[in-house]
Order: structure tokens, then sequence, then C-alpha cells
């Protein structure tokens, strides 16, 4: 069993900065990748970025890229998410995922992912 738990949502006004981190417990061996979903009020999950642990690909959906960077630290079996140049858009609850490996073609989709955080708030005001 694996339980991730995640830090660093808060507030803060458009083009500001936040850093997300999900620590892993537990039998972290059978998760290569780790993601960052997120979910507005009223819409449905959205794949952020992930990242493969083992060769540390990453992926990202298209309208983080160039402000978000995911990255991770194997020893502390915790990942990040640096979110910069914030917008109101961004605003939603951020959820850590793992699942056992990260594939171009489903990264995205939270059903494939078996493990889940509690998620923390980021409120980008305008």
């Amino acid at each position: 069993q694996i339980q991730l738990v995640e830090s660093g949502g808060g507030s803060v006004q458009a083009g500001g900065s936040l850093r997300l981190s999900c620590t892993a417990y537990g039998y972290t061996y059978s998760t290569n990748c780790m993601a960052w979903f997120r979910q507005a009020p009223g819409t449905e999950r959205e794949g952020v970025a992930a990242i493969r642990i083992s060769d540390r690909r990453t992926y990202y959906t298209d309208s983080v890229k160039g402000r978000f960077t995911i990255s991770e630290d194997n020893d502390k079996n915790t990942v990040y998410l640096e979110m910069n140049s914030l917008k109101p858009e961004d605003t939603a609850m951020y959820y850590c995922a793992a699942r056992f490996d990260c594939y171009s073609e489903s990264w995205s989709k939270s059903l494939d992912f078996a493990y889940w955080g509690q998620g923390t708030q980021v409120t980008v005001s305008s």
C-alpha cells in the first residue's frame, strides 16, 4: 500500500509562483510514475504533469507547458510541481497520484492511477 501526502498549496496573485510537494510512503518500488492532477468545481479531473521516476521523462498538458515543472527527489520519495506565472484559470484542487508506469498515450488518464493524495488547494486571484 502507498500513501501520498501533498503540501504547498495556497493563495497567490496572478503571475506569482507556488511549489507543491508530494511525499510517498509505503511500498513505493511498485510505482514508477508520479503525476499531478487538478480539479476545479464543476469540471473533470485534469492531468497537469507526470514524471517517470526511472528516467525522469516528463509529460505536461499544453496549458502549463513553459510555466510548470515537475521534478522528483528519489531519496526523499518526493515529487514537486513548481508553478510559475500562475493564472486565475490554474485555480483548482491539486492532487498527487501514482501508478506503475507512465505511458505517452495515457499518462493523464486519472482512472489508470491507483493511488491518490488528499489534495491541496491552489487559488490564483486576478
